[in-house]
């Protein structure tokens, strides 16, 4: 179903141009007129621009983005590239860069021989340059007193070789910011990994339960402060997809548009029930490739498990913990986050970051004279061994024991089986974000 662009807001500066409607489907034809009446208002002419787009790891149509930003753009600016916002993912092959563009390396140099496809060197400590700091009276008021630190900004030097920086991704809900999207293409997507351990340390401490769903809240104040020091011109295209089709896009102030696809997420990605369920069956699509990918599939899913329940990651073609980070997560293992908390001399020289994700796989939890309380269990059926899941706390079920169609046929009142798991989060109804 195609839908017609609409211009959203009162004045220049802040308008933003694009569509949204849940139920509804943008074409192709929808899609290209939105980008030529957004790129039309600005004087893009003789810019160097580059476009900052996700990895693999998030459901967009961004080959079809990346064919019309091309077309679009490359007769009128000076200077056209692409960053992949990988955070601390693992670097993509050219054989995956092909798969996400949709199109092969030889006919991309042949039809778009001057644009770069780069991925984010998180890897490579010249990759980064300073561009200012929290200080620790800010940490303090951006974490409302639960931090108090010193964190450098750092992001990703490249920026400063354009004119412009566009956004170009989906925004969904998010465990560790709330929703994702927008700025957080910055910071993490191309940052240093100093704000990266704050924001999702900052995260953890308030709890992917309380904050996934959630637009206002303090890791998205940190990420826009942080963005706001990219002395830069900056744009954002925010989608709201999914596997059906693109539901939805704005075009403009990053904030502005981040802000309406967020609101519009709100209503796609949310799902509503009556009563938590005694075991979810979290089925992982074959994007995510780690647990650390596809822990999302626990994180939206958390809200909605009774307590005592059991959440069950199905992923047989998942055979790695994490490719960046699984030595650490194998010394220190999952844990709710007062494991951590009440050790903290124990783990505080970790990377935040890791456990940060520690916390957000395991859930909400205590830990009492020693001894830790999850609320919930988290089981894996998955292709990662049995003695490697107890070693990290983690439940086994073997995956061969398990027909999701089967599971599908039998669902009664205490069981959720839930395809495509990852993208779509799941709360009780009552608990409105």
């Amino acid at each position: 179903m195609g839908a017609s662009p609409l211009i959203v807001g009162c004045s220049m500066k802040e308008e933003k141009i694009g569509f949204g409607k849940p139920g509804a489907f943008l074409s192709d034809d929808d899609v290209r007129k939105i980008l030529v009446q957004a790129f039309d208002r600005d004087d893009f002419d003789g810019e160097r621009i580059l476009i900052i787009i996700p990895d693999g790891t998030r459901t967009a149509p961004i080959p079809l983005f990346f064919r019309m930003l091309c077309d679009i753009l490359l007769p009128r600016v000076a200077k056209l590239d692409f960053l992949i916002a990988l955070g601390t993912h693992p670097l993509m092959s050219e054989g995956a860069i092909e798969r996400l563009l949709g199109m092969p390396l030889k006919k991309r140099r042949t039809r778009y021989a001057s644009v770069n496809v780069f991925n984010h060197r998180w890897d490579v400590p010249k990759t980064f340059t300073t561009i200012g700091v929290f200080s620790a009276r800010e940490t303090e008021e951006l974490s409302h007193g639960r931090l108090s630190l010193e964190v450098p900004i750092t992001i990703n030097k490249a920026v400063f070789d354009y004119d412009r920086l566009v956004v170009c991704g989906p925004v969904f809900p998010h465990e560790v910011a709330g929703f994702s999207g927008g700025s957080k293409y910055f910071f993490p997507g191309i940052s240093g990994a100093e704000i990266i351990n704050f924001t999702h340390w900052l995260g953890a401490l308030e709890t992917s339960y309380e904050t996934i769903g959630v637009k206002d809240t303090s890791v998205r104040r940190s990420i826009e402060r942080a963005a706001a020091m990219i002395d830069r011109k900056k744009m954002a295209i925010c989608m709201v997809t999914t596997f059906e089709g693109l539901v939805g896009m704005y075009v403009g102030d990053v904030h502005q548009a981040w802000n309406k696809a967020a609101d519009l997420s709100s209503q796609v990605h949310i799902r509503y029930v009556e009563k938590p369920y005694e075991r979810v069956l979290s089925i992982l699509p074959s994007m995510y490739d780690d647990l650390w990918t596809g822990a999302k599939g626990m994180y939206k899913l958390e809200p909605v498990v009774a307590d005592g329940g059991e959440v069950i990651i199905y992923a047989p073609h998942l055979n790695e913990v994490s490719y960046t980070h699984g030595r650490i997560i194998d010394q220190i293992g999952y844990h709710v986050r007062d494991y951590f908390l009440a050790q903290w001399n124990k783990f505080k020289d970790y990377p935040w970051g890791v456990l940060a994700h520690s916390t957000h796989l395991r859930g909400l939890g205590t830990y009492q004279d020693g001894i830790e309380h999850p609320r919930i269990r988290v089981t894996l059926a998955t292709g990662i061994p049995k003695e490697r899941c107890e070693r990290i706390n983690l439940g086994y079920l073997d995956p061969a024991t398990i027909d999701p169609k089967e599971w599908e046929g039998r669902q009664y009142e205490g069981l959720l089986v839930v395809p495509h798991a990852g993208e779509v989060l799941y709360r009780l109804k009552g608990h409105e974000g």
